[in-house]
């Protein structure tokens, strides 16, 4: 395994400027973001330490320079849009700029890039399922044809009055995850997996790890904290951010010392990227490589 970090923490720097303090403080990979230039209403959102849309091979050989100089790698290609958006125009605009991303991947020598299913929210999964079908069906041939994966985060995109009731991601559960790696049989169609999502939703984030092994493409590594006091108040079908946290690593409801071991029993041999949405280190610059740095130093020791 390798352990690394989600670039969408760090907006402010440059893509040298990630790998260098990557490099500094002993990651050996980074997730990039690659999301299209220009700001992005939602948060964490909107971040591009790539422009796949200018990238030559000539400047993705200088990309792999720099990873060379700074002697870190690239897990994945990152962009988490929603292209399932029920506005037309949103999810055609999605689709076509993660089918660069996608293309982009085999120029820097990658064979992942990670995303969301995406949902209209308004509507059930059964409900979402024949435009899933539609619209992923040749993004997944897109992705074979690049010789990419594709791992999807399980995260539910619910957490407030905007992605009422349904969120605006699909593939949230392993029964989901059966039913759509079965519609789309694919080996180029997986899991970007993060175990807090499963702490939101009341399940054990161990339990899928062994059926789905082989659909472990790249980890996300986040920690959850369920407020008890304020959900014993609101019940758990108020908004989740009423009731939660997240927070990083070993500060939230996740055992680590259990997850990695499981890690390590079924031989996901990938990288596991650090994910910071957790406010209490601050929102400033400063603030959030201290989290980075206080969440590697609890997942290191598992790194040897």
């Amino acid at each position: 395994m390798k352990l690394g970090f989600v670039s969408a923490i760090l907006p402010e720097l440059s893509l040298n400027d990630v790998l260098a303090f990557a490099s500094h403080e002993g990651f050996s990979t980074v997730e990039i973001m690659c999301w299209p230039v220009g700001k992005a209403e939602r948060k964490y959102a909107g971040v591009t330490h790539i422009d796949v849309t200018t990238l030559t091979q000539s400047k993705a050989q200088d990309i792999l320079g720099k990873c060379q100089d700074h002697g870190v790698s690239i897990s994945a290609l990152g962009y988490y849009p929603n292209m399932l958006d029920p506005n037309p125009e949103i999810c055609r605009s999605a689709g076509t700029h993660f089918k660069k991303v996608i293309a982009a991947a085999p120029k820097l020598g990658l064979h992942n890039v990670n995303s969301f299913v995406g949902r209209d929210w308004t509507k059930t999964a059964d409900e979402n399922w024949p435009r899933f079908l539609k619209i992923w069906k040749p993004i997944i041939q897109h992705a074979e044809d690049h010789g990419v994966k594709i791992g999807i985060e399980n995260c539910p995109m619910f957490f407030t009055r905007n992605e009422w009731p349904g969120g605006k991601n699909l593939l949230t559960t392993p029964a989901i995850w059966r039913r759509a790696f079965s519609d789309i049989d694919s080996p180029n169609f997986g899991l970007n997996y993060d175990p807090s999502h499963f702490i939101l939703q009341g399940m054990d984030p161990l339990s899928p790890l062994a059926e789905f092994k082989s659909k472990l493409f790249h980890l996300h590594a986040k920690d959850v904290k369920i407020n008890h006091a304020a959900l014993n108040e609101v019940g758990r079908f108020d908004f989740p951010l009423n009731w939660h946290q997240p927070r990083i690593p070993g500060y939230g409801d996740i055992n680590w010392p259990q997850f990695m071991a499981e890690l390590m029993r079924i031989g996901y041999d990938g990288p596991l990227c650090i994910e910071v949405e957790d406010d209490t280190f601050g929102k400033t610059l400063e603030g959030r490589m201290k989290a980075l740095k206080v969440a590697r130093n609890v997942l290191e020791p598992f790194f040897g």
